[in-house]
């Protein structure tokens, strides 16, 4: 045997190069590293700084239990979220409107204000053109250029509530199906009263305005020829 280093006998030999018997787990097994390692929290920095943050699962306030049936939720909804309408710029209060859907269309009114509702409050006046106080969406208004000052006209007490139906109050309902009678809804006494305040203010500003009450009570039409886009109102 020639001689040189002596042989040194190794628990994990190598098989072939670069491969030997036992892995890394098996290796730290058979020599027993794990005895002589340093005792004690081995975790890094950053886990001990972790693990003093309260996570949300380990509130013991909460309750861990569940119920045994399910428990519905209210959906999230955009429906109660109230975003006040803007109003177009070219409305403002005292402005004359052309009315475009409903019963009055064609009908010129006079814009007092904006309710809470986004609506606008407009009148006729009723005993010019049969338009009484009511409310209305600006999309189916015509802004026109006539303007009237109507500072002087109270109607802080006109709200939405002013509008609404009193309870039990009677329908129109037909006495026949064939018949074309029906029985007619009173207004409330305040609500004639508060129209007829209304339009006494009113008047005597369109009073002051030559050829506004023709104006006002003539309806709004186009003919051949005229073109909607075209016309400056």
């Amino acid at each position: 045997m020639a001689k040189g280093k002596p042989r040194v006998s190794s628990r994990n030999p190598e098989l072939i190069r670069g491969l030997r018997r036992h892995g890394r787990v098996g290796a730290s097994q058979r020599s027993a590293r794990y005895l002589h390692s340093k005792k004690g929290d081995q975790r890094t920095a950053e886990q001990k700084a972790s693990a003093k943050k309260p996570s949300p699962s380990s509130d013991l306030s909460k309750s861990k239990f569940y119920a045994a049936d399910d428990v519905q939720t209210p959906l999230r909804s955009s429906r109660s979220k109230k975003h006040p309408t803007v109003l177009r710029p070219s409305i403002t209060p005292g402005s004359v409107l052309i009315i475009l859907a409903g019963r009055f269309r064609g009908k010129r009114v006079v814009f007092l204000k904006q309710l809470t509702s986004g609506l606008l409050l407009v009148t006729g006046p009723y005993k010019i053109n049969g338009v009484p106080l009511r409310r209305i969406n600006q999309a189916y208004v015509i802004s026109t250029s006539t303007r009237l000052d109507v500072s002087k006209i109270d109607v802080s007490k006109i709200d939405d509530a002013f509008f609404a139906k009193a309870k039990g109050a009677a329908k129109s309902v037909k006495k026949d199906f064939l018949s074309k009678e029906e029985k007619k809804v009173e207004l409330p006494a305040t609500r004639k009263a508060e129209q007829a305040r209304v339009d006494s203010a009113l008047k005597t500003i369109i009073a002051a305005v030559p050829q506004l009450a023709h104006y006002l009570n003539a309806k709004f039409t186009l003919t051949n020829g005229q073109r909607p886009h075209l016309l400056k109102f």
